[in-house]
C-alpha cells in the first residue's frame, strides 16, 4: 500500500514540477510584456489600471505568478521591475578614440616621420655633393674695384644680389673680343626673353693704358647700353685679373704704336653671392651657355629654398 502511495506521489511532484516549470516559462513572457509597458511609462510601476487593461490571459498568468513567489518566499514582484536582470536602456556612446585608432595612427605618423627623414638625408647628401664640387674648383673670382665708363669708382660688391656675366677684354682687339661680346649680348637676350631672366654683362678691360672710361663707353654702344664697362689703372686691373685668373700680356708694338694684348678669352659666370659658378670658353655658342645659366639657377634657388627651410623640397627631375 504505501509503495503506491509512494508512487503517487512521484507522480503528483512529478506533474507539479512540470507544471512549475510550464509557469515559470509563462512568467518570463509575461515579464517581457510588462516589461515593455515600462518601459514607455519610464519604468514606473504598473498600476492596478494598467495591470486591468492587459489581456485576460495575462492578468492570469500575473496572479499565478504572484502566489507562486509569495509561496517560494522570493522578492515579491510588487516591489522590484522583475525577477530577470533588467537591462540597461541607456546606449554606451562609443569613444572616438579607440586602440584601434591610435595604432593606425601611429603606423601612418611613424611612416611620415620616415619618409619626411629619408626626404632630408637625400637633400642634405645633394646638398653636401654640391658643396664639395663647388669646393673642388679652382679658387676663381674675388672683390675688385674699377672705374665704370662715367668716371665713378665701382665694386665688385655692388653686384651683389643679382646674376652677372664677365668677360675680360679690350677695345682695339681686331676679332675675338667683339666675337664674345657680341655672343655674351645673345645670351643676355635670350635669357631675357626666353625665360624671363635678368643677368648683367660686364666688360673689364685688360688694356688700361689704351682703354679709357670714354674709349670703353663708345666701343661697348656698338654692341649693347645693356653691357656695364669698366677699367681702372694699372695696378686696379692686375688685381682684377689676378683674382679671376685671368692672363693678359701686351705684345710688341708696331710703327704707329699699336699692339695686340693676349689673354685668356672666358666669359665667367657669378651667382647673387658673388661667387663663381661657371665659365665659358670659345666653343661654347649662345644655346649651350642659356642651358648653362638656367641650369646653375636652378640649382642655386634649390639650394638656398633648402637651406631656408626645414622641410625638404622634392628635386626638379629631368633638370638636374
Amino acid at each position: 500500500m504505501s509503495k503506491v502511495l509512494d508512487e503517487e506521489l512521484k507522480q503528483a511532484f512529478s506533474k507539479l514540477h512540470e507544471k512549475m516549470v510550464d509557469t515559470k516559462q509563462k512568467l518570463k513572457l509575461a515579464d517581457i510584456q510588462i516589461e515593455k509597458l515600462r518601459r514607455t511609462k519610464q519604468r514606473a510601476e504598473l498600476t492596478t489600471k494598467e495591470i486591468s487593461s492587459l489581456p485576460k490571459d495575462t492578468r492570469m498568468i500575473c496572479g499565478v505568478r504572484n502566489c507562486f513567489f509569495r509561496y517560494m518566499n522570493t522578492s515579491n514582484v510588487l516591489n522590484q521591475q522583475s525577477i530577470l536582470p533588467q537591462k540597461s536602456t541607456k546606449i554606451k556612446k562609443k569613444s572616438p578614440i579607440t586602440w584601434k585608432s591610435l595604432t593606425i595612427s601611429g603606423i601612418i605618423g611613424t611612416g611620415l616621420v620616415l619618409y619626411v627623414h629619408h626626404l632630408r638625408m637625400e637633400k642634405d647628401k645633394a646638398i653636401a655633393k654640391e658643396r664639395r664640387r663647388q669646393l673642388g674648383k679652382a679658387k676663381i673670382g674675388g672683390k675688385f674695384e674699377l672705374i665704370n665708363t662715367e668716371g665713378k669708382t665701382v665694386k665688385s660688391d655692388d653686384f651683389l644680389g643679382q646674376w652677372v656675366l664677365i668677360y675680360f677684354g679690350f677695345t682695339h682687339c681686331p676679332d675675338v673680343c667683339p666675337d664674345e661680346i657680341e655672343k655674351m649680348t645673345n645670351v643676355v637676350n635670350t635669357l631675357e626673353k626666353q625665360h624671363n631672366f635678368k643677368i648683367q654683362p660686364i666688360f673689364i678691360s685688360v688694356d688700361p693704358e689704351r682703354d679709357t672710361p670714354t674709349v670703353v663707353d663708345k666701343y661697348l654702344t656698338e654692341f649693347s647700353d645693356k653691357i656695364i664697362g669698366l677699367t681702372g689703372n694699372i695696378e686696379q686691373v692686375r688685381e682684377a685679373c689676378k683674382a679671376y685668373r685671368v692672363y693678359y700680356s701686351n705684345g710688341p708694338k708696331d710703327q704707329d704704336e699699336d699692339y695686340i694684348v693676349d689673354h685668356t678669352i672666358i666669359i665667367y659666370l657669378i651667382d647673387p653671392e658673388g661667387l663663381f659658378v661657371d665659365y665659358f670658353g670659345q666653343t661654347h655658342d649662345v644655346e649651350k651657355i642659356v642651358t648653362s645659366i638656367v641650369i646653375n639657377k636652378l640649382k642655386y634657388d634649390q639650394l638656398k629654398d633648402e637651406t631656408s627651410s626645414w622641410f625638404p623640397s622634392l628635386p626638379i627631375k629631368g633638370v638636374l
